[in-house]
């Protein structure tokens, strides 16, 4: 399902970022259009957490401009976060209370209390096959489940743009690929825009576009039928390994 928004979600504008002197960013330019998926792949050292960090707004540019709906992170940024929602690389829940528990206190944040929490807490969940758990200590939970609460954290204010950085890292195969294939089912079904951030190329492989950056630059962008058109492959992965290797 397509949003019916016609401003792009997010729109990242020549931007630069330089640490002690060494640039990880050099006039990158990025945009996630409204209900679009974006794969943002890259080797180490690339820039993507940089990047990732940025469109969050943890961090701000040295140079360059940053915009999530229309809105700049310099002026509005309580509006922009109020329909943002992230999934970071490092695990960030409590461990040692329920996933109820860790729902209550995001969702309260966000200003959500009473039956309205309630019914997020029942929907997200139900969403994302861990509505059994809710009572259950996040600390006993597998590490797939443990990206399931995370996730549904980040879903609790009904965002319009879903940052994802590394969302399966540390699952194993057989849990990853069921939380990419429920990702997409949520995505497609809400209508969220998002920016997924991975150096796993097949979870990418269903996105509108995917942005490939190398050294700081972004080094390709468009559908991922013309990476292998560019490259002369057959699968993503192939493509993705020919084209960074050409880079070099």
């Amino acid at each position: 399902m397509m949003s019916t928004q016609t401003t792009d979600a997010l729109s990242l504008r020549a931007i630069v970022k330089t640490y002690a002197r060494r640039p990880a960013l050099r006039g990158v330019g990025l945009r996630v259009g409204p209900g679009e998926v974006v794969g943002l792949l890259g080797p180490n050292g690339a820039g993507k957490s940089t990047l990732f960090q940025i469109a969050a707004g943890l961090f701000a540019p040295d140079e360059g401009e940053v915009r999530a709906f229309g809105l700049s992170y310099r002026e509005d940024p309580g509006a922009i976060l109020e329909r943002l929602g992230v999934v970071f690389q490092a695990r960030s829940l409590d461990l040692d209370i329920s996933v109820r528990a860790n729902l209550r206190f995001h969702g309260g944040l966000f200003g959500l209390s009473g039956d309205r929490l309630r019914e997020r807490i029942t929907d997200v969940c139900t969403l994302l096959g861990i509505s059994d758990q809710l009572d259950t200590d996040v600390r006993r939970l597998s590490g797939g489940n443990q990206r399931r609460v995370e996730i549904a954290r980040a879903m609790l204010s009904h965002p319009s743009l879903l940052l994802l950085d590394e969302p399966t890292t540390g699952l194993d195969t057989a849990a990853r690929r069921n939380l990419v294939r429920d990702l997409a089912d949520i995505v497609r079904k809400r209508g969220v825009s998002v920016l997924w951030a991975t150096h796993i190329v097949e979870e990418v492989a269903s996105a509108d576009r995917i942005v490939v950056l190398v050294a700081g630059e972004v080094r390709f962008e468009g559908r991922p039928t013309e990476l292998l058109t560019a490259t002369g492959t057959r699968n993503l992965s192939d493509a993705y390994v020919a084209f960074t290797a050409s880079q070099g």
